[in-house]
């Protein structure tokens, strides 16, 4: 996987540079990013840690040293389509400087993580977290039910 168009600082340590993509991005020093990491046309900072199968999408921006763990899905379009609209506009995330974010948490579109705060593993955060804040979990409810006669088997 390559490493393209972006400026990567000299300090930084990419565990296994052939295993991560990287492009129109920008790494600030001695930040640490693990393999199977995804970044695209996005913006970090200096001195995090990246774990493996991270992905960070176009527009994020991610301060200094922030902690993102394992597994953990950054989103950019909040209403996604098969086929790219007209109308489609990027709502990327943000992460402020000494924030921590707990393995296979997603982060919705636009939404804020402030500084210093900790989103637990296994999170999906919809709204902003505030400064210094601890959020939690994950709430799945029922938004559309759809007959058997839809689903294949009739479940």
């Amino acid at each position: 996987m390559p490493i393209v168009n972006s400026k990567v600082h000299k300090t930084v340590k990419i565990w296994h540079p052939e295993l991560v993509n990287i492009y129109d991005s920008k790494i600030g020093q001695n930040t640490k990013i693990a393999s199977f990491v995804e970044v695209g046309g996005s913006q970090i900072g200096c001195n995090c840690k990246i774990e493996a199968f991270a992905f960070i999408p176009p527009g994020t921006v991610i301060g200094d040293f922030v902690f993102i763990g394992p597994h953990v899905a950054f989103c950019n379009d909040k209403y996604p389509k098969c086929a790219m609209a007209l109308d489609w506009k990027c709502q990327p995330a943000t992460v402020e400087n000494y924030a921590t974010i707990g393995a296979g948490s997603v982060i919705l579109p636009g939404v804020r993580i402030g500084k210093y705060a900790t989103v637990g593993a296994g999170s999906v955060v919809v709204k902003d977290v505030p400064q210094g804040a601890m959020v939690h979990g994950e709430r799945a409810r029922l938004a559309r039910s759809y007959s058997g006669d839809h689903a294949e088997g009739g479940h």
